[in-house]
């Protein structure tokens, strides 16, 4: 019985590791199960018995990988990992995901009847916790999504077709993360075309694919905080600076994510954003209803001039 559930143990491990990356050599499998690579064969033998396709190729690059299968075998999931799903099939029921709504209903029910209790309570206060309005996010082609996600796990090249000067050009980057806003997702990655990083949106892009090509990872920026920071200002012509005096928290509730990075500077706070206008910006700031100065650009001070002249002389119309 001891020498049964070791062996069982062991090919639960080995399917866990096999879910985990792509490819693995024989060699490193078995310098993880502490066994030898002949244990590693007949392992690998019992779990295609079980409705696993595990393949295995020779030469460089080769080894061992887990494929689809013709029907769906167990899945082995960590705590972490159950409630990544919970949270991804949330995302797809409340429009995130193209044409997902339906499915992950269903599959969440399946998945909150097989939780352990010690997740379930959590699975079911996620799935209480979260409704939606209106469209959502800009709907996505959930394989792309898939795509991205595999090649930001197993560190490898990204390719797809990007909008870019009035016309479409093919980019390679190395995919980092998915970033999620409150309208759409986006993709933080490293250009190699351009040799710096970039936020792209993923709903524009087509003809995605991911290479086999491995890369060594850099040194990243704080994912959400640079692809915030894109969408709320780099992405247009006029950035501006202002010291706002409200606490952060306060204009975080006031102001969309995807429209204003807030920083909270003493008792009061920074917001970077931008637009087509730099009077557009200064508007959006004056509706806040606090007190505020200009930061960056020093031009937009005499905007608040010109402005504040414009609206006493309308005032003092109406007023005769």
């Amino acid at each position: 019985m001891d020498d049964e559930r070791g062996t069982t143990e062991r090919v639960l491990t080995l399917l866990g590791l096999l879910q985990q990356r792509q490819v693995w050599t024989g060699p490193e499998l078995a310098d993880r199960l502490g066994v030898t690579p002949r244990t590693v064969r007949r392992d690998v033998e019992r779990l295609r018995a079980l409705g696993y396709r595990v393949h295995a190729s020779q030469g460089v690059g080769g080894g061992y990988q887990l494929g689809p299968g013709q029907d769906l075998p167990p899945l082995l999931l960590d705590d972490e990992e159950a409630i990544a799903t919970v949270v991804s099939l949330l995302a797809g029921a409340g429009g995130a995901v193209a044409g997902a709504g339906d499915a992950a209903l269903r599959a969440l029910t399946k998945l909150d009847q097989v939780l352990p209790a010690r997740l379930r309570h959590e699975a079911r206060a996620l799935s209480d916790s979260v409704e939606s309005f209106g469209g959502g996010r800009t709907p996505v082609d959930p394989e792309v999504l898939m795509t991205l996600a595999r090649a930001c796990r197993d560190e490898v090249e990204a390719g797809f077709d990007y909008p870019s000067g009035g016309g479409v050009r093919r980019r390679r980057a190395e995919p980092y993360r998915l970033v999620a806003s409150d309208r759409r997702w986006y993709l933080l990655a490293f250009d190699l075309d351009r040799d710096d990083w970039r936020s792209f949106r993923v709903d524009r892009m087509t003809s995605v694919s991911a290479r086999t090509w491995h890369f060594l990872p850099r040194a990243a920026p704080d994912a959400a905080a640079y692809v915030q920071e894109s969408v709320a200002s780099r992405v247009y012509p006029h950035q501006a600076r202002f010291l706002v005096r409200a606490p952060a928290d306060t204009v975080r509730a006031q102001i969309p994510a995807s429209a204003a990075v807030v920083r909270q500077r003493g008792a009061d706070c920074e917001v970077i954003s931008g637009a087509a206008s730099l009077d557009f910006v200064l508007l959006h700031v004056l509706l806040l209803g606090h007190d505020f100065e200009v930061l960056d650009p020093p031009e937009l001070r005499d905007r608040c001039q010109a402005l504040a002249q414009r609206l006493l002389a309308a005032a003092r119309t109406r007023a005769s």
